[in-house]
């Protein structure tokens, strides 16, 4: 995957217009949290995605949980802060 991502979706991704669509739950990644990432990445270019409390422990954890929903989505993590990750399609 492509790690320059333009400045235009940058910044859309960090805009707190920008509304969460999904959440990861106590059931952590799933096969239906994927395919539902990659329908709303087929419709939009980015999608916020948040992790409920008490899912993710720490940092490294949230880091690692976003990037493994990234790959396998087929999408790259262009801004994330906290338990709030903003995803872009780029292979789709």
């Amino acid at each position: 995957m492509n790690n320059e991502v333009p400045k235009e979706i940058s910044n859309m991704a960090k805009s707190h217009n920008l509304e969460i669509t999904m959440r990861v739950g106590k059931d952590g990644i799933t096969e239906s949290l994927l395919s539902e990432l990659i329908a709303q990445l087929k419709r939009r270019d980015l999608v916020k995605v948040k992790a409920n409390k008490g899912i993710i422990s720490n940092r490294e954890n949230r880091k690692e949980i976003f990037s493994q929903i990234a790959h396998r989505a087929g999408s790259t993590v262009v801004f994330q802060r906290g338990n709030i990750a903003v995803f872009w399609r780029t292979s789709l």
